[in-house]
């Protein structure tokens, strides 16, 4: 039988996302339950699988969980949610438990965990795997869900829109682009759990996968959104041609390693008395600003980390991945500086959810990077991002869904690929190429309000040129009362393309309004044309639609 015809039209949850928050949540999910779990590359990528650092929690003795939320409070610049720090915290030994359960195999120190120090933690507290401890949760997490004979899991899917009832105030499911067919799947969850949007950035630590599917996904559905100008940029990503932009960690700064420039000169200490030393926030500007001082290309120069200075036998104890991603593209670390430039990392805005993981969109849930529950406020503490998808998504085991969705078979409609879609390519390709470039100039390290009005003014004429193309049409005339099969394989690339194209183009007009709108500099937010903070702006940054507002 053609697959397309057997494919379910029907699930009790659809998880969009397989990183370590969707495959947690499926998990959690009560085994009665038919799960989805839709992936658009293949299961083993995905940013939770770059996670070097490690996982934060309390579980020594002298450490406390109210140690803990202080200094996330602390790191979230007077934007965290105290009661969903609380909630991460006070969850968060539970949530180790269960992973070590699971089989997840932390390094230990004479039989017990071993934990280590990061930066802004007033204790050693966060647990690791060498330095691939996002890898070793998620390669457990993705065997568990393999096994689970209630939970499908489809790769290479792509979601295009939610599926609201007539009244749009009821997610019921998703429209999905699968095996060259469109699908409407009916669900009485649907759970977004994409990750971040690290792609929309000339450089990011992200995979290619992070183009900010989810929260454009819910913005356009009508979801409120909250804090989405709120980026951590990590200072020391890799930056070499044609590599992706792999995370340096700066733990190797912290063993001793110096950053220098093109002519060997560590340029640190002319902007901050720490020098390498200094906040991660703080050495991505000195970075910046060092570059728009002795470039003629600032946006894509780079500086160089060395580690020379580090003994042989602690490089090689402390840093093997690193090690060996550095060997693959070329580079010897033990005798070569890392070509190195600032990064967008891991973005603290996204949809508004209360601690049930609920959007204000019934039948809607966000978990993960995808999500703002609150605990990051506007700069996240190191390694709570592992813990706030553990976390979070605990509370899937309480979920109870009103009856089981009846599956209902909709008519198949054959279309052939439009002649234009391909005329139309090279338009999509070029903006897809050139966005990051004007989003990394107006919003990335150090914006202004003149840099954030020009890069918004350049993506409303994309986005104009691109209502005006066949395919755009096509995909915003789709009905839910049919499915279709392309005849062309063709037809599927193009509108993959199409539709991250324009995801991409709204989370980047996202971040550069809500940047623009907050008036003031705090956490991963900095404005050169307003430096400090303002207490008058002590306050969220909601989006719903095309409205900007401050929250009471």
């Amino acid at each position: 039988m053609n697959h397309k015809y057997s494919f379910p039209h029907s699930f009790d949850v659809i998880i969009i996302g397989s990183g370590a928050a969707g495959l947690y949540s499926a998990l959690c999910l009560p085994d009665n339950l038919r799960v989805a779990v839709i992936t658009k590359d293949k299961l083993k990528k995905g940013a939770s699988d770059w996670a070097q650092g490690g996982i934060a929690a309390a579980i020594d003795p002298d450490d406390s969980s109210q140690l803990h939320l202080e200094d996330t409070l602390k790191a979230g610049a007077g934007l965290c949610d105290a009661q969903a720090v609380k909630y991460l915290v006070e969850n968060a030994v539970i949530s180790i438990q269960s992973l070590l359960k699971m089989g997840v195999d932390f390094d230990k120190d004479n039989g017990e965990l071993a934990t280590t120090l990061e930066a802004a933690h007033s204790f050693p507290r966060v647990l690791h795997a060498a330095d691939t401890t996002g890898r070793a949760i998620v390669s457990i997490l993705r065997q568990k869900v393999l096994e689970s004979q209630h939970i499908s899991v489809y790769e290479q899917a792509y979601a295009l829109n939610l599926w609201l009832d007539d009244d749009k105030k009821q997610c019921q499911g998703v429209c999905l682009l699968y095996e060259n067919g469109i699908h409407w799947l009916k669900a009485q969850g649907v759970i977004l759990a994409t990750g971040g949007g690290g792609q929309v950035f000339a450089h990011t630590t992200n995979p290619q996968v992070s183009t900010g599917d989810g929260v454009a996904l819910a913005w356009r559905a009508g979801a409120v959104l909250r804090d989405l100008e709120f980026v951590q940029f990590h200072p020391t990503a890799l930056d070499r041609e044609n590599a992706p932009h792999f995370l340096i960690s700066e733990a190797v700064r912290g063993e001793g390693a110096h950053l220098i420039d093109k002519d060997g000169r560590r340029f640190a200490f002319d902007y901050h008395p720490k020098g390498e030393l200094a906040p991660r926030d703080i050495v991505s500007r000195s970075i910046y600003n060092h570059l728009h001082k002795v470039s003629n290309d600032p946006v894509h120069d780079k500086v160089y980390l060395d580690l020379r200075s580090i003994p042989v036998p602690r490089i090689e104890y402390r840093f093997p991945n690193i090690i060996n991603k550095c060997k693959q593209w070329g580079i010897d670390l033990f005798s070569q500086s890392i070509p190195v430039s600032p990064a967008a990392h891991y973005w603290m805005g996204g949809v508004k959810v209360n601690l049930n993981n609920e959007t204000s969109i019934k039948g809607l849930y966000a978990i993960g990077e995808t999500a703002s529950t609150g605990v990051h406020g506007a700069n996240r503490l190191a390694s709570n991002s592992l813990l706030e998808c553990v976390v979070f998504a605990e509370s899937f085991r309480n979920l109870s869904l009103d009856s089981r969705l009846i599956e209902e078979s909709l008519p198949l409609v054959s279309e052939s690929v439009n002649d234009d879609w391909g005329k139309e390519m090279p338009l999509i390709q070029q903006i897809r190429q050139d966005l990051p470039i004007v989003v990394w100039e107006g919003a990335g390290i150090c914006r202004t309000q003149v840099g954030l009005e020009s890069s918004i003014e350049q993506i409303v004429t994309w986005r104009n040129q691109l209502k005006s193309l066949a395919i755009y049409q096509w995909l915003t005339e789709l009905s839910p009362s049919q499915q279709y099969e392309l005849k062309s394989p063709q037809g599927e690339e193009y509108l993959k393309l199409t539709a991250e194209t324009l995801n991409l183009i709204d989370i980047g007009y996202l971040i550069l309004k809500s940047a623009l709108f907050r008036e003031e500099s705090r956490g991963g937010h900095y404005r050169l044309d307003y430096p400090h903070s303002n207490d008058n702006w002590l306050t969220h940054t909601l989006v719903q639609n095309d409205h900007w507002q401050q929250s009471n």
